[in-house]
């Protein structure tokens, strides 16, 4: 076998084992790439399930931040009606006259006689437009005497000095208790749905 033969055969070896390992090269290159491709997608595919459940995330706050914003308008708008309507009834008490004025204060005057004892000197308070009632009021009941001014709508506040005893029998107390006590079925009155 001559040189040339052997280096040839060498160089035939060489270049088959440079083409094996070129496409072993390309085989795995390939491979690589598709790994690469396989996980980009499943990245992208991560990337946007996530983004969908932020934004889904988002708009649930924002729908629940929403509904909670219009809840709290409604009830500020029922909070305000309610005060107007409890604002319009003491108007009403305050301009209360005539009979029905006298009628009022005397029936709280009896029920404030009522709970102290007979023989207790007393004194009668009431607002200050009704000082001339009052004093007229007072003449039926021994002891009771007008003592002057009480801020109020109507009505009466009586103290016993034997008894220590305080009776607030004012329009406003009424309205107080007889608002708290009637206030859900006022509101749903107001507000039926």
């Amino acid at each position: 076998m001559s040189l040339d033969t052997v280096v040839e055969d060498i160089k035939g070896q060489a270049r088959a084992e440079a083409e094996e390992i070129r496409e072993d090269a390309e085989e795995r290159a390939e491979e690589i790439l598709s790994e690469a491709r396989e996980d980009a997608d499943r990245i992208l595919e991560d990337a946007e399930t996530s983004v969908e459940r932020e934004i889904e995330q988002e708009r649930e706050q924002r729908l629940s931040a929403a509904k909670l914003e219009a809840k709290q308008e409604r009830l500020e708008a029922r909070r305000e009606l309610l005060e107007r309507v409890y604002d319009r009834v003491e108007a009403a008490l305050a301009d209360l006259s005539g009979d029905r004025r006298e009628e009022l204060t005397e029936a709280l005057l009896e029920a404030a006689a009522a709970e102290v004892d007979e023989d207790a000197q007393v004194d009668v308070y009431g607002r200050a437009e009704d000082e001339e009632l009052l004093t007229s009021l007072c003449e039926a009941y021994d002891g009771f005497d007008y003592a002057g001014e009480y801020d109020c709508l109507g009505g009466v506040v009586v103290e016993s000095e034997g008894s220590r005893v305080r009776i607030n029998n004012t329009f406003d107390s009424i309205l107080d208790d007889v608002w708290e006590d009637n206030l859900q079925t006022v509101s749903e009155r107001l507000f039926e749905q």
